[in-house]
Order: structure tokens, then C-alpha cells, then sequence
């Protein structure tokens, strides 16, 4: 078995989306380049001057895993989580800071685990299952599909409310437009660097208005700053929310499957998956912050929002039209990063390292073109569907999880003899018991509908 854990197989296609050599380069595995290009000594055959080739691999390894990281953040952004916020900072007040920081910790276990695992095996989360026990990973696939296509209807329908909140724009018709924008990216010759360089630059916005309204609607930054670690009260509730939607369902795999899509691979690369997938979870909780501050600067100061869209009541009570506009900018950016998040991953369980990126990239589309269609139909996911989908969402965690803790555990040979550190192993236990709760909520959800 090679050191990435025998990935080496079939990968002769590059499996970055769209497979265009410039995200492509980035791992062992770029068409035109021997697989080891990410050790410079090109597998000991003579050291790569300082530039030229080997630097562009260099750059093209810390763009991939930039745009990785900034996938499985802005994969979490999404409507849900901007409205999760804004509901939760109503209710609790600066007492919602302590929640925002336990889910912070618990993402960071999680996401440390199914980064380093995935990573260093070099293989997919239900292919890592199917080894483990047969047909355990088809069953992920199956959840994670029909979880986030759902889910994916209710982005689409994110984007035509923010380009409703921007421009003024119909909602149906913003919501078409933004999806062929998203069917654009994956169309495009340079798939794989366009998706990443995209995510990356709308989280940055994304964060950026968001400071600039929490600085403008003057929270209680002392009140704030002391909840992080003595809130007035603690709801689990709040926090258990906040960790499935940031680590839950597709979103779970989103950063790591992008990862290793570019090739960044093996026990040799365990330095940089670590630091981008905590790195991940920072930037989702920044914007988590930064979210909670605007509108407690607002709340704080006795403004009652409108119960029908209190997010963007906070941001125009805070900055007036201005305010709406940016609130406009945010959603249809947190809405189509998940449109592209929800299908990149979801197709990413339909497909092997021995799929053409071209037949990958067309099943995105299909996936995005679907969402849509399905949008312009009913309007939105019904609540009883989305309610199903996010049960669906609750079991992928503790079961996908538990697949990524029993390879640490037991299965060295799919680590490729890599020891895995017992601490990490330990913090991932602790995680996965939130997991199994969180399971036993969703199942319990399924139960009302029936009810």
C-alpha cells in the first residue's frame, strides 16, 4: 500500500472539479506531472530549482487547500445559519456567546478527525464505510443526497430572497439566475480554480459586511466578551442547533472531500490538513460572531425586529437602507456558496477517484439544475420535507463519524500504517457522543411528522 493509503489507483484524471490542470496541480496527481510532485525531490530523482514548476505546485497545494477550507466554512453560512443567529441572539441575548463557543470547540473535534482521516487514507467517507463494513457507505451516500438536495432547493431559494433584498429583483427569477451562475462555475474549461478562488472571495464579503454592520450597531462588546465564558444562562438546545449546522449533513465532508479531490494527500500532508480543516471552523465562527454582535447591537439597544425576516430587520435597524442592501449581498452570498457546497459534496458520494472530472462536474450541474427546477416549482422546500431532510442530516454525523473513528481506531492499513494520535482519537469519542445525540433529536423529528 502506497503512503497515501493505495489512493493512487485510478487517479489518472486529477479529480479536482472540472480537472483543469490549474486546481489540479496542486496534488500528485495533475495530468502531465509525476505523482509525488508535492515533495519537490520529484521521488528523489534530482531537487526542484526554487521556482518555476515546482513553486506553481507549491501555490497550486495552498489554493486548493485555502479553497477547501473556505468550502466547508461557507458551506455552513447558509440562510439557516443566518437565521439560526439572529433567532438564538434574540431569545438568549449576549448569553448565546457561551453557545457559540462550545459549538466552536465540539465543530473543531469533529472536523479535526474527519480531515485527518479522510486525508491521510486518501479516500472518500463512503468508501472509508463500504471497507469498514459493506454498505454502510452507500447508506451515507444515500442520506447525504437526499438530505441535500433538499436542502439545496431552500438555497436556491436563498439566493432569489437576497437578490430580492439587493437589487429588488423577483425572487423565482433571482433564484433561476444565481443557480446558472452556479452551473456556470462548474461548466467552466478551470472548474476547480474558479470554485475555489469564488468561495473564498464571497466568505471574505461575506464577513467583511458583516463586521462593518456589528461595528456600526455598537453591541455590548464588555457584556458580550464576559458570556463567552460566564453567560447568564446556558441552552443546550442553542448549542446542539448551532453544531448540525455547522458539522452536520453534507457539510460534514464538504471541506475534506474538496481536499482531497486536489490531491493534497497522505501522512506526508497531515501538517497542512490539520491547520486548514481548524482554520475552517474559525472562519465559520468569526461569521458567527460577527452575525451575533450585529444583532445584539440591535436587540441590545430595544429594537424589536419583524418576526416574518428578523435578519434583515437587524441589518436595517442597524444601518438603514444601506443595511438592507448589505443583508441583500450577505444571504445571496452565504445562499449560493451552499447551492455550490450542498451539490459539489453531494455528488462527491456518487462518485469514485476513478470518475472523469468532466462526468463529475456534469452530475453537479444535473444536481444544481434539479434544485432549481424543483424551486421554480413548489416555491420552497415544505417545512414537513425540510423537517425529513434535516433528519435525515441528524444521522449522517453519528453514522459517518463513527466510520471515521473506528478507521483511527482499528484500521491502520487504510491509513497507510499512519499511528493516529490517541489524543485526537480521545477529543473525537467526546465529539461523537454529541453526534449520537443530535441523531436521537433528528429521529425523534421524524417521529412528529407522523405524530
Amino acid at each position: 500500500m502506497s503512503a497515501n493509503g493505495g489512493k493512487s489507483h485510478g487517479r489518472t484524471h486529477g479529480g479536482a472539479a472540472g480537472g483543469d490542470p490549474a486546481a489540479v496541480d496542486a496534488g500528485p496527481h495533475a495530468p502531465g506531472v509525476a505523482s509525488g510532485t508535492s515533495r519537490p525531490e520529484g521521488g528523489g530523482k534530482g531537487r526542484a530549482p526554487a521556482s518555476g514548476p515546482a513553486t506553481a505546485v507549491a501555490k497550486g497545494r495552498r489554493g486548493a487547500l485555502l479553497g477547501a477550507m473556505f468550502l466547508m466554512a461557507t458551506s455552513a453560512i447558509g440562510p439557516g445559519f443566518i437565521t439560526q443567529t439572529t433567532t438564538f441572539t434574540v431569545q438568549l441575548g449576549a448569553a448565546f456567546a457561551f453557545a457559540i463557543l462550545v459549538s466552536i470547540l465540539i465543530d473543531v473535534a469533529v472536523q479535526l478527525n474527519v480531515w485527518r482521516v479522510v486525508g491521510v487514507s486518501g479516500r472518500r467517507a463512503q468508501d472509508l464505510g463500504n471497507r469498514v463494513a459493506p454498505g454502510v457507505g452507500w447508506v451515507l451516500a444515500a442520506l447525504v443526497l437526499i438530505g441535500g438536495f433538499v436542502f439545496n432547493i431552500g438555497n436556491v431559494g436563498g439566493t432569489g430572497l437576497g437578490l430580492n433584498a439587493m437589487l429588488g429583483a423577483n425572487a423565482k427569477i433571482g433564484g433561476a439566475v444565481s443557480a446558472a451562475i452556479a452551473i456556470a462555475i462548474f461548466l467552466s474549461k478551470r472548474a476547480g480554480v474558479a470554485l475555489d478562488r469564488i468561495v473564498v472571495l464571497l466568505g471574505v464579503v461575506m464577513i467583511g459586511m458583516t463586521a462593518y454592520v456589528a461595528i456600526v450597531s455598537h453591541p455590548p462588546l464588555g457584556q458580550a466578551m464576559r458570556s463567552f465564558v460566564l453567560p447568564d444562562t446556558v441552552s443546550f438546545l442553542s448549542i446542539t442547533t448551532l453544531i448540525g449546522g455547522t458539522v452536520g449533513g453534507y457539510i460534514t465532508y464538504a471541506g475534506a472531500h474538496r481536499m482531497l479531490d486536489s490531491g493534497v494527500t497522505g501522512p506526508e500532508n497531515v501538517g497542512p490538513i490539520t491547520r486548514s480543516s481548524v482554520l475552517g471552523v474559525i472562519v465559520t465562527g468569526v461569521m458567527r460572531i460577527v452575525l451575533f454582535l450585529a444583532v445584539l447591537g440591535v436587540v441590545s439597544g430595544g429594537v424589536a425586529l419583524a418576526k416574518e425576516n428578523p435578519s434583515a430587520s437587524a441589518f436595517r435597524a442597524a444601518a438603514g437602507q444601506v443595511g438592507l442592501h448589505l443583508f441583500g449581498v450577505i444571504l445571496w452570498a452565504a445562499a449560493i456558496t451552499s447551492v455550490i457546497g450542498a451539490a459539489y459534496t453531494s455528488v462527491s458520494f456518487l462518485t469514485t477517484d476513478r470518475t472523469k472530472p468532466r462526468t463529475r462536474n456534469l452530475l453537479t450541474v444535473a444536481f444544481i439544475a434539479l434544485s432549481a427546477v424543483a424551486y421554480l416549482l413548489i416555491g420552497t422546500a415544505p417545512v414537513t420535507l425540510l423537517v425529513f431532510a434535516g433528519a435525515f442530516n441528524g444521522l449522517i454525523l453519528p453514522i459517518g463519524f463513527t466510520v471515521v473513528l473506528w478507521v483511527a481506531w482499528r484500521r491502520r492499513d487504510l491509513l497507510g500504517g499512519y499511528r493516529y494520535p490517541r489524543w485526537l482519537l480521545a477529543i473525537g469519542v467526546l465529539a461523537w457522543l454529541i453526534a449520537l445525540y443530535l441523531g436521537w433529536s433528528s429521529l425523534a423529528a421524524v417521529g412528529s411528522l407522523f405524530a
